[in-house]
């Protein structure tokens, strides 16, 4: 995504929500499957239905039919009542995450000539 005129923390897309009755209905459905699913669950747990093999089993499908069930609510959710809002960020060069100066992107010499460099080789500590 190339924003030639746009700053940092421009909004670049906004879509509002759908905000559509189906779904609606269909989210308060899902709770009320939820609620039941968690009395069960709770239940069983009071109840001692872990105790047994199948039972645990039982408990264990029942969990995950609760997490499914949370993750349709979340998904209609996202999907139907929030906006799609897109915000610009800006990109940092990756100098600037080493605390560079720019003049300084494509490094410093390390030495002015050759005899510098056969002077640093014999002394490292030459001229620090």
């Amino acid at each position: 995504m190339s924003s030639s005129g746009s700053t940092y923390g421009d909004i670049h897309r906004y879509e509002p929500a759908r905000e559509s009755t189906a779904a609606a209905i269909a989210i308060v459905l899902l709770t009320i499957i939820e609620v039941v699913f968690v009395f069960l669950f709770t239940f069983g747990l009071i109840s001692g239905w872990g105790l047994s093999d199948t039972g645990n089993m039982y408990l264990g499908a029942v969990l995950a039919v609760i997490f499914i069930d949370l993750a349709f609510i979340l998904a209609l959710y996202r999907k139907e009542f929030l906006p799609d809002v897109v915000i610009v960020k800006k990109r940092r060069r990756k100098w600037e995450d080493l605390y560079i100066r720019e003049d300084e992107v494509d490094g410093t010499p390390f030495a002015d000539g050759a005899w510098d460099h056969v002077k640093r080789a014999i002394y490292p500590y030459y001229k620090r």
